[in-house]
């Protein structure tokens, strides 16, 4: 079965909150070495949301000359101010970037009608391929799977959809709704533990954080899909379901994914943006557990 595992990358920070540049070419390297189908920068893993336009730019310059065609890129540019999503994701094309995924607007939830006009002023704009990006927790509103199919039948540049959300059930239904009239559209779940239930439901896996922190391990489940070893699908489904409970650690999750990855030794920090809380001792204890319990450590 085909798949694919991409890692939405994490952004390492200094102790100043500036980009760490060291860090993340590492960070790049470590994952490439993990044998991921692609990165993802900024996206809401990536602290997106505080981090300035132009530190943006410097971001995906330096992630794309530094991966250099080694595994794709995409690159994530909402912002709450169109003009600004349309201006980065028109810069992250012309470096070289090959997509762009984009959440909708939060704050305000939003009916359909201007969803899809959010979209289709967006899709018209993007010069490359165009990821849609559905994460109801933060926009406080769903991205319809009837929305999504309108939408692909205007612009061919709308090459996939990001489907974050715990269950299955609304990936499942954008599976059954838009694969029959576009089966090459790529659809990923968010959560690491849903990506072999979208695989045998015929999506495309995921766009999940723990690769961030076990590349290896997520694409060593990429291959046992591609050679049909369901017996390691299942024992890496076992493995992947310890892992989450880094997500309950503490909220929101992204220091605590910072802090597994400099407990397993990879070389970054785990300085987050403000005002996001850093580990304490009982954090960093309870997370130690876990990554020794799942031999990750």
């Amino acid at each position: 079965m085909e798949c694919n595992y991409i890692t939405p990358a994490i952004t390492a920070f200094d102790e100043n909150r500036q980009l760490d540049k060291d860090a993340l070419v590492n960070l790049y390297d470590h994952l490439i070495g993990g044998g991921v189908d692609g990165i993802l920068i900024l996206g809401s893993i990536g602290e997106f949301f505080s981090i300035p336009l132009e530190d943006k730019k410097e971001l995906i310059r330096l992630a794309v000359r530094h991966i250099d065609h080694r595994t794709k890129v995409l690159v994530g540019t909402a912002s709450m101010d169109v003009n600004e999503t349309i201006e980065l994701s028109k810069y992250a094309c012309e470096q070289g970037a090959d997509g762009i995924i984009v959440v909708s607007p939060y704050y305000f939830s939003l009916n359909d009608e201007s969803i899809e006009e959010y979209y289709d002023l967006v899709a018209k704009e993007c010069p490359g391929d165009l990821y849609l990006y559905n994460f109801p927790d933060r926009t406080g509103y769903d991205l319809s799977p009837d929305v999504a199919l309108k939408l692909l039948r205007k612009h061919k540049n709308i090459a996939g959809y990001k489907d974050t959300l715990p269950g299955m059930d609304h990936t499942r239904e954008l599976i059954k709704l838009i694969k029959p009239e576009f089966p090459e559209f790529k659809i990923y779940s968010g959560f690491d533990d849903n990506f072999a239930h979208n695989v045998l439901s015929g999506g495309d896996g995921c766009i999940a954080g723990l690769s961030n922190l076990v590349p290896e391990l997520c694409s060593s489940w990429v291959r046992a899909f591609k050679a049909n070893d369901f017996d390691l699908i299942a024992g890496i489904q076992r493995r992947i379901d310890q892992l989450m409970d880094i997500y309950q650690v503490g909220k929101p999750f992204v220091p605590y994914i910072k802090k597994a990855m400099l407990l397993k030794g990879i070389p970054v920090k785990d300085y987050c943006s403000f005002p996001l809380p850093v580990a304490n001792e009982a954090q960093i204890s309870k997370l130690e557990e876990i990554l020794k319990k799942t031999d990750v450590i």
